[in-house]
């Protein structure tokens, strides 16, 4: 599986053309910027660099730009709380702080180029600081939910070597509760105000650091972000991608989902945890020299989002459509948007009557992109292209989509099959490295010439694709990835509980839902079913993620199974479906 950067597989996977260099308006960019720079590996004159780090290469370019008076004078990163607090950095700036904490990492707490750290934390500004450290000093970074349960914790730590952590003081007590079962944690790094007892405060240790750091040097395949995606069985796995992977494909792709210029505000609501915030709040914004806007938003509140459009000049909104559904509830017509202009939403499909509603009330279009972990963002509907409802757009650069069927062939226009990625002779720029230590479920991804999503879709005569469902179990709630077997697994431990089977059941708001199929112990069967159902959603929350709890249960007598055994969950989803 390893990857090969040579100039062929652009001409195999790409056509290249002029990229499209408007900005809506927008002065053209100077020629000293940074993504100009990559101009001639992108018309196929120059080969792809053996060497490459994002924070060496794209931000301490800006940072140069910037000190001489070629970019605007906006931040490049921006946040605020909703509660007075506001935080704002240049490339400069950034660049400072986050050496302080390279050396921190690597002097104080002894990390080198190759090692794992556990980064969870919300949507505070040390995120970013920790991200762009980690980069210059070569470190592994494994972002993660806030949400975790001390069981999630337990096992990442455990599956992914990690030597360091870093979290807040709420989820510093389930790192405590199973610290003693890691033998490879070393470091315990604590985001608060004040101390705790066998854990270092980040924000004293690295405010004392030394600002002179010089940026490792890393190859372009270099490890460089693992995230945890959710399987249909067993525990997640570790996906892991390269430098380039994540933070060189956006300078080599047209401008295909983001047409951005430094005067550019993005703001993505997305968790820390997810694939679309290193994507969107990171790599493709800051290779473009644009302003990152974050909310704390400690829970999702419409009013909140719609009043921060209106006093913030934020020309790009990204979300899952979870967030439209629950905006269009409102009467935007009360809301005059300082800035907003594009809209992006992604991690599931987008129903047709949320993307009308979102127009008719704002005259702003909805644009949708289709991706996953393993790839990022696959298909997109970019600026200037037909959108049409229902579908997910055309095929990203670098990527030649297909609809296959279950021996790889490709299937023609309007026929239903499995959407996947060409992924031979060449690997394409932009594919995950492996799945960590799982050899066999990285060659399970891959069928004939093609690495298989496990969605299922179709295909137009002009290239549009259209998301059908999911050829397994996995359940996508709110651009939550939720995997079947983490939830029953936490039904079982229940008393009440002899057998459950887990699926995705629709949900006006969300997309679907978790929904729960329940067998009750014979002890529990004169129990209050209501009160017994609130006790089983309580039960998940403590045990996992508090977002994969049941939001739906039924309890049955008995499970649909094969001859064999196995619980038919294809049944008991399409009977929720209603395609039985």
């Amino acid at each position: 599986m390893k990857l090969l950067f040579k100039l062929q597989s652009l001409k195999l996977l790409w056509t290249l053309k002029p990229p499209n260099r408007t900005f809506h308006g927008h002065p053209r960019l100077l020629s000293s910027d940074v993504y100009s720079q990559y101009e001639s590996i992108r018309q196929g004159k120059q080969e792809i660099p053996k060497y490459f780090n994002f924070a060496s290469d794209v931000l301490d370019k800006w940072s140069e730009i910037e000190k001489a008076g070629k970019r605007p004078s906006n931040p490049a990163f921006w946040w605020i709380n909703g509660e007075g607090e506001e935080v704002k950095w240049s490339f400069e700036e950034l660049g400072f702080l986050s050496r302080k904490v390279a050396n921190m990492l690597t002097k104080e707490c002894g990390l080198q180029k190759g090692d794992k750290l556990i980064l969870v934390l919300p949507r505070i500004p040390e995120w970013w600081l920790v991200k762009v450290a980690c980069m210059r000093a070569g470190i592994v970074i494994i972002p993660g939910t806030s949400q975790l349960s001390a069981k999630d914790i337990l096992y990442r730590l455990q599956a992914s070597k990690a030597t360091c952590i870093i979290t807040t003081d709420k989820l510093a007590p389930a790192v405590d509760s199973v610290a003693s079962q890691c033998q490879l944690l070393k470091t315990k790094l604590v985001v608060s105000k004040g101390s705790r007892e066998g854990w270092l405060n980040f924000t004293q240790l690295y405010q004392n650091q030394s600002a002179d750091h010089s940026c490792i040097k890393t190859r372009i395949q270099d490890p460089m972000i693992i995230f945890f995606t959710s399987g249909t069985t067993g525990s997640p796995k570790m996906t892991q991608h390269s430098q380039g992977s994540l933070g060189f494909r956006p300078l080599l792709s047209e401008r295909y989902w983001l047409d951005f210029s430094p005067s550019n505000m993005i703001w993505n609501t997305a968790d820390t945890g997810w694939i679309l915030t290193s994507i969107a709040s990171f790599f493709d914004p800051w290779v473009f020299g644009s302003c990152i806007f974050i909310h704390n938003l400690p829970q999702t509140d419409s009013a909140v989002i719609l009043n921060t459009l209106c006093r913030f000049p934020i020309d790009v909104l990204v979300g899952a459509p979870t967030l439209f559904r629950m905006l269009v509830q409102n009467d935007l017509s009360k809301y005059k948007f300082m800035n907003l202009r594009y809209c992006v939403s992604g991690g599931e499909p987008l129903n047709p009557e949320v993307m009308e509603q979102w127009r008719s009330q704002t005259g702003l279009d909805i644009h949708e992109v289709y991706g996953q972990t393993e790839m990022g963002i696959i298909c997109c509907v970019g600026k200037g292209m037909k959108i049409k409802p229902g579908s997910m757009g055309k095929a990203a650069p670098l990527y030649d989509v297909q609809i296959v069927d279950k021996n790889a062939n490709i299937l023609p226009p309007g026929q239903q099959g499995e959407i996947a990625v060409r992924s031979k002779p060449i690997r394409p720029l932009g594919f995950f490295s492996e799945y960590l230590d799982n050899p066999k479920k990285t060659a399970e991804s891959e069928r004939g010439d093609f690495y298989v999503t496990g969605d299922r879709g179709t295909v137009d005569e002009e290239g549009y694709f259209q998301f059908i469902g999911r050829d397994d179990d996995i359940i996508i709630s709110s651009g939550y990835r939720i995997g079947p077997f983490e939830v029953e697994s936490a039904l079982i431990e229940h008393p009440a509980v002899v057998e459950t089977a887990v699926v995705s059941s629709p949900d006006p708001l969300r997309g679907e839902v978790v929904k729960a199929f329940v067998v009750l112990s014979p002890t529990f069967s004169s129990t209050d079913l209501k009160s017994l159902t609130r006790d089983l959603q309580d039960h998940v929350k403590k045990t996992t993620a508090p977002y994969k709890y049941p939001r739906k249960v039924e309890f049955v007598k008995e499970l649909p199974k094969t001859v064999t055994g196995k619980i038919k969950r294809n049944e008991l989803r399409d009977k929720e479906w209603g395609r039985i």
